[in-house]
């Protein structure tokens, strides 16, 4: 299952509004493309809540406020789909440290959970039941301080394997790392304060399938960790207790 991206104008179009049944612990994953024209643009942000709002509002770069608006109103959409409502009737509360989650009255009729994650000109969502779920998407950037930052943030066995890889392969060695930890993280609602809590172990053929993981004391329940393959560029992971059944959703079955 190579990860694809359809078009966010494609995926907000409210003529397409059937509804998607979601098997129990199941994780269905959405890929978009953030090229929305100013209509599509008008429609996401009419679905957004005030605090998204006032997030985009927050954004200096109009590229980036253009993304965050398409990116939410794409999850909108994507909800909206599983839950039987228009787009713009979607409430949702935020835990402390920002991770979205349903509004009581939504979590009263239905035991739906996701998360997103967006970089650059793409999203990524995941969707799942009666599980928390935690998905991150990023684009391999070689500008990026490699050493640095895994010598800060990660385990010494993951700074130390970043470190081993010849030096045009680390960048994306030290990604595939960040986005399984970031995974895991967003699925337990941490937060990065938590980076160094979580102890990934990669081997050669690891995308695609389970990655072993050692979950520190501030995972109170236990997780696993898939990287998911990409076009050559990307990095993608996404976590939760049962990945058993994931697969992606968005083209054949709309």
């Amino acid at each position: 299952m190579l990860i694809s991206f359809q078009s966010i104008e494609h995926l907000t179009d409210t003529r397409r509004q059937d509804h998607i049944c979601l098997e129990q612990n199941a994780v269905h994953l959405w890929g978009i493309k953030l090229d929305g024209a100013q209509r599509c643009l008008e429609r996401c942000t009419g679905w957004l809540d005030e605090v998204e709002r006032h997030q985009a509002a927050r954004l200096v770069r109009e590229d980036t406020r253009q993304r965050y608006v398409l990116a939410h109103g794409g999850l909108r959409m994507v909800l909206s789909r599983y839950l039987d409502v228009d787009p713009d009737r979607i409430t949702l509360d935020r835990s402390a440290i920002g991770k979205p989650f349903l509004a009581r009255e939504l979590r009263d009729r239905s035991t739906i959970t996701f998360n997103l994650s967006h970089a650059h000109d793409r999203a990524l969502i995941a969707v799942s039941k009666a599980q928390e779920v935690g998905v991150d998407l990023e684009l391999v950037r070689s500008h990026v301080e490699v050493a640095k930052l895994s010598e800060r943030y990660f385990t010494r066995s993951e700074h130390t394997a970043i470190m081993q890889a010849p030096e045009d392969q680390r960048a994306t060695r030290f990604f595939r790392y960040w986005v399984g930890k970031e995974a895991l993280l967003k699925a337990q609602g941490i937060g990065l304060r938590g980076l160094s809590d979580c102890e990934i172990f990669l081997e050669a053929n690891e995308v695609g399938r389970d990655v072993q993981a050692r979950l520190g004391a501030q995972f109170p329940h236990t997780l696993r960790v898939r990287l998911l393959p990409c076009e050559q560029g990307w990095e993608a992971a996404v976590a939760a207790q049962n990945l058993d059944l994931v697969q992606q959703y968005g083209f054949e079955q709309q």
